[in-house]
């Protein structure tokens, strides 16, 4: 995130927050860690804007709502190596890492992390608190419900929605929906098995 920053030269990375009491005062990469969240009415004042650099959705979703409450204005991360078409949409605290790919018409939603290199076509709906690793791709109007994972090298086909808080597999095929809360794996993809284990 500090390098995506950096690179797009946008904003000048000022402090990190972080729960890590061993961090205060410390310095990263050459930015101070002022603390926990409990610092932030202290920084306020000479800090507007703030991003979470969480990959987790729902770590990420909540420190996203304390910013919000805190006064603080989310802004977007983008890499100047990414390709963004000018008719996108992007949402706030969201992260475009670099080589990524974001097509005709597609929208990204608030706090949407798209990770080194994925490939997002045209008409693509991408969720709030999504999570795209390094490599997948969107085939043209995929829609992705919020706080959904897809992983590294997965690829899904035209048209599919993948639900809210699904998981699909690093290296999946996806060629049909999948519903919410389901994790699938494999090529052609499909919903995980828990089998018993044998108490003989």
């Amino acid at each position: 995130m500090l390098e995506i920053l950096r690179a797009a030269g946008q904003y000048r990375p000022a402090a990190f927050i972080d729960a890590d009491p061993s961090l205060a005062g410390k310095t990263v990469h050459g930015v101070t860690v002022a603390g926990a969240m409990n610092v932030l009415p202290r920084v306020r004042s000479k800090i507007r804007h703030a991003i979470v650099a969480i990959g987790d959705n729902s770590v990420r979703a909540s420190c996203a709502q304390k910013l919000l409450a805190a006064e603080m204005e989310l802004v977007n991360a983008i890499h100047p190596s990414a390709v963004i078409s000018p008719s996108a949409t992007l949402g706030r605290n969201v992260v475009i890492a670099a080589g990524v790919v974001v097509g005709t018409a597609a929208k990204i939603g608030d706090s949407a992390l798209l990770n080194t290199g994925c490939l997002i076509d045209h008409e693509c709906d991408i969720g709030a608190t999504v999570h795209i690793a390094p490599g997948a791709k969107l085939a043209g109007r995929v829609q992705v419900g919020e706080r959904a994972f897809i992983g590294i090298g997965a690829c899904i086909i035209q048209c599919l929605q993948i639900g809210a808080e699904a998981v699909v597999g690093a290296g999946a095929v996806v060629i049909r929906d999948v519903a919410a809360r389901t994790t699938v794996v494999g090529s052609p993809a499909r919903p995980m098995i828990r089998r018993a284990i044998s108490s003989s």
